[in-house]
């Protein structure tokens, strides 16, 4: 037996029992004639001492030589502490070693296993079975198990089954670049590994499972960022016999549940905005609503007034900063600058302040005199304090150029709390977009993606208006799961592959196995995958799921511990019959 207890649960009504504990040391305090050490595991630590006026010569000396992260076992007895520490559990006593075992020595670690450590990230992921040792890391781990057990209750106890599906498929159009895995057996030929389950748990519908989930590992060879990794989890469900309404309230019960579990806040209905009201309100499709700024669209009150830059935009519109108006130019160049950076593109951006004194000024007043300026400010809602800053250009760009500012400012003046949820369904997004460099449509979710019921007449008349019978959660500014009703009519579905541009054969190639089903009794169904990854960063208060990932990539989707991805030897090149054609 390599320990009696765990490190994080011996107390005070375990005095004077005899104890064995294992574990990694984490700190030494050799005082000479007596020595303490803390001994540390997932569960917590424990106060070790060794006195020269308890302990024989030989284990004094046996203490000297240990060093940090040494994994030892030791016996000894329950002892309070004289000198106690509220900040831990098991602050009240410590252990008066009788018995102390060398079970592998350490090296020292390349930096200090502590939760404020001095090891850069990269070097962190290097030796990354170290960083899980640090509790920020392990309660991220921990905290995930959690989040997951919670999912698969719920769902199990609404009567979801949970179902594997292939890891090794079939190369499909879903968006995102496939990682491809060539076939020994099948020289020529590659799987690819799933971007998501989607064909498969309509499948299952086709099979009579009726309620499907799976938390499951997708993979999209695609850039990454910090909401981003090659491979991610989804919690991937599916139901049959369902319309919109039935599959959005399983799983804002989910997230209800959720919420409340980890948070203790309890929420109602979740609110609805349309796709067409989100990109006009905050010129994206997953708003954070935890805060205001929503955009006031301004060409009425600003064209016409030889100001050449709003008279030749698309579109002039602008954000309130509530109490900003005592932003320096300094404080406003900065701005400027960041707006035009290549990651966001803007040209520049007009200011206009409503100073507390009642005076309106702006960077434009040579052209808009204070009649046209409080008409500008009534238009934002503005109050004396605020700060509007506007942008203008083609109408999509800007929005999306605003969008970044609106959240970059909510992120600076900490309006964007990690401790504050605000979920949101978003609704009624278009069926289909239009490429103009491929002169074809997109699918603006996925080919399999119903469109509303009202809207399918359209798809002869006017495809680029019919909306999608789709819905996306989002929580905080970010989507943490989408979903739709699919189409289950074969006929519709080829009709939707023709308007996506696929011949009769290419989609036979790729989707026939679907079509196929669809004849032999599909039943209406639809679904929702969560980003699970995602999900519990969020709920956890961050935003940046790479630590809640055991061994995640950095962003060039390398793991840096094991060196992967890696060249393989030509041996196995020669077995999969393939060669290489690397271009300098």
């Amino acid at each position: 037996m390599f320990r009696s207890h765990t490190n994080g649960e011996l107390s005070l009504q375990h005095l004077n029992e005899e104890v064995t504990l294992s574990g990694w040391v984490q700190t030494i305090r050799d005082k000479g004639f007596m020595i303490w050490i803390d001994l540390r595991d997932r569960y917590g630590i424990t106060q070790l001492v060794f006195d020269q006026e308890r302990s024989t010569a030989e284990l004094m000396e046996n203490a000297k030589k240990l060093g940090r992260e040494f994994v030892i076992q030791v016996t000894g007895k329950v002892i309070e502490r004289v000198s106690k520490n509220p900040n831990i559990p098991t602050g009240e006593i410590e252990i008066l070693v009788e018995k102390l075992t060398v079970l592998n020595e350490s090296q020292l670690p390349p930096f200090t296993i502590e939760d404020e450590t001095d090891g850069g990230e990269e070097l962190r992921m290097k030796y990354r079975y170290l960083d899980i040792r640090r509790n920020p890391v392990k309660d991220k781990l921990i905290f995930r198990h959690k989040m997951a057990q919670k999912v698969r209750n719920y769902l199990s106890d609404n009567g979801f089954i949970e179902v594997e599906t292939p890891v090794l498929i079939k190369s499909t159009p879903e968006g995102a670049r496939d990682f491809v895995v060539p076939s020994r057996m099948n020289p020529g030929q590659f799987y690819a590994l799933p971007q998501s389950p989607q064909t498969f748990k309509q499948l299952l519908m086709v099979g009579g499972m009726d309620k499907y989930f799976q938390i499951v590992k997708c993979f999209r060879d695609e850039d990454l960022r910090a909401d981003r990794q090659p491979e991610f989890t989804q919690i991937d469900c599916e139901m049959a016999f369902v319309e919109q309404e039935d599959v959005m309230n399983v799983f804002e019960g989910m997230t209800k549940t959720l919420l409340k579990d980890i948070t203790g806040q309890e929420f109602g209905d979740f609110p609805r905005m349309t796709f067409a009201d989100a990109m006009q309100k905050y010129g994206n499709d997953k708003p954070d609503i935890r805060f205001g700024m929503e955009f006031a669209e301004l060409n009425d009150l600003v064209k016409g007034k030889d100001f050449k830059i709003f008279d030749e935009a698309e579109l002039v519109v602008g954000i309130n900063v509530e109490g900003c108006a005592d932003y320096t130019r300094k404080q406003i160049d900065e701005l400027v600058d960041w707006v035009k950076r290549p990651q966001i593109g803007a040209s520049g951006m007009v200011w206009v302040k409503f100073q507390n004194d009642g005076v309106k000024t702006s960077s434009v007043n040579k052209f808009y005199n204070e009649e046209d300026l409080s008409k500008i400010i009534e238009k934002f809602g503005a109050k004396e304090g605020d700060l509007m800053l506007i942008l203008s250009g083609g109408e999509n760009k800007v929005r999306t150029q605003l969008s970044a500012l609106r959240m970059e400012l909510g992120n600076r003046l900490g309006l964007r709390k990690g401790n504050e949820f605000a979920p949101l369904w978003v609704v009624d997004f278009p069926l289909l977009e239009f490429d103009e460099e491929s002169g074809r449509y997109h699918a603006m979710h996925h080919p399999f993606t119903s469109p509303k019921p009202e809207d399918i007449h359209l798809l002869e008349t006017d495809p680029g208006k019919a909306r999608a019978n789709a819905y996306d959660m989002v929580l905080n500014g970010n989507e943490i799961g989408g979903g739709s009703i699919r189409i289950f009519d074969k006929d519709l579905q080829s009709k939707m592959f023709d308007l996506l541009g696929f011949t009769k054969e290419e989609a036979e190639a790729q989707f026939g196995f679907l079509m196929n089903a669809f004849k032999y009794g599909a039943p209406p169904h639809g679904g929702l995958a969560f980003g699970f990854d995602r999900l519990v960063a969020i709920l956890d208060g961050n935003e940046v799921i790479r630590d809640y990932i055991a061994f995640p990539k950095n962003n060039s989707g390398r793991d840096v511990m094991i060196d992967a991805p890696a060249a393989i030897a030509d041996e196995q090149l020669d077995e999969l019959e393939l060669k290489l054609n690397l271009k300098a």
